[in-house]
């Protein structure tokens, strides 16, 4: 779903001042820009070595991977799948985990997450024969929140949206996108159950900017997002106890603005780094090409 920025600024917020976040300037850090079909990049994923990205809705329900050192598309995995939103990429070394529950209104109740045999996909696309379900070994995991009553409209004002996910003992983190609280709520999904469920709810924390994707690699977990003011943040928490990130403040770093950088829609992590990219901005102040980021190991004092 197509995100806008309601209000643009150029100079830094008093949130900035206010939250005291290290300054580090990721434009000096881009590997290059994207192929047009990437143009709407919605997430990242790092398995086997090998960089995932997709398109959120309105697009074609693809896989792509990334060559990581120049960003170029390597190849096109095709599914059959519903595109309805997807919003975040996430993995458990054999397994994708794509989420369809972008809810920029606030409306959805159809929120799923499919998971996707990454050997299966392989094949599939390999031998050209099938894209279906079966073929690629799909199983859907719809879940809802159990706090939400109201399903009424709030473009852009709803806390029941979600960009980011990942996997973690045997289990999806969610971490969701709250347009009105400018917070995120930590919730687990159980992989193992294609009945509805209950998502469960873990811990919040306030980020006062909007969460776009999230990422974790030994016991740190990223959050990437931004606020109206097209101010771009990565924050990096530290694993407390298992699954568990908010009882410490973490790392907060300033990125950019979306104007020199683009919508910050996707974050992974592994020894090498930190892969971020950028979908498309446009304003009427100007905009920014999609691209795609690394900062090598070392670079963030975190």
């Amino acid at each position: 779903m197509k995100k806008f920025f309601s209000i643009v600024f150029l100079s830094v917020s008093t949130f900035l001042l206010s939250q005291q976040p290290d300054i580090f300037k990721i434009r000096k850090y881009r590997v290059n820009y994207l192929d047009a079909k990437v143009q709407e990049t919605s997430g990242l994923s790092m398995i086997n070595g090998k960089l995932y990205t997709f398109n959120d809705s309105g697009n074609v329900p693809d896989l792509f991977e990334l060559n990581k050192d120049n960003g170029e598309i390597i190849r096109i995995f095709k599914t059959n799948l519903t595109n309805t939103d997807w919003e975040a990429l996430t993995n458990d070394g054999e397994n994708f985990y794509v989420g369809d529950f972008g809810n920029n209104a606030g409306t959805r109740k159809d929120l799923t997450i499919y998971k996707i045999s990454y050997k299966k996909l392989h094949e599939a696309n390999a031998n050209q024969v099938s894209f279906s379900e079966t073929a690629l070994d799909v199983t859907s995991i719809p879940f809802f929140y159990p706090e939400q009553t109201d399903f009424t409209p709030k473009n852009l004002k709803t806390d029941f949206d979600a960009e980011a996910m990942i996997f973690l003992d045997g289990k999806i983190h969610l971490f969701t996108k709250e347009w009105a609280s400018k917070s995120t709520t930590h919730y687990t999904v159980d992989p193992t159950i294609s009945e509805k469920q209950e998502a469960k709810k873990i811990e919040a924390f306030k980020t006062n900017f909007v969460v776009t994707d999230a990422a974790y690699f030994d016991k740190k977990l990223y959050l990437v997002g931004y606020t109206k003011k097209t101010e771009v943040f990565l924050n990096i928490f530290r694993e407390t106890e298992p699954g568990i990130f908010f009882k410490e403040d973490p790392k907060r770093f300033y990125l950019g603005s979306a104007l020199s950088i683009g919508q910050i829609e996707g974050v992974a992590a592994d020894e090498s780094g930190i892969y971020i990219s950028g979908e498309k901005f446009h304003s009427p102040l100007g905009g920014a090409k999609q691209s795609l980021y690394f900062i090598p190991e070392g670079k963030l004092k975190d």
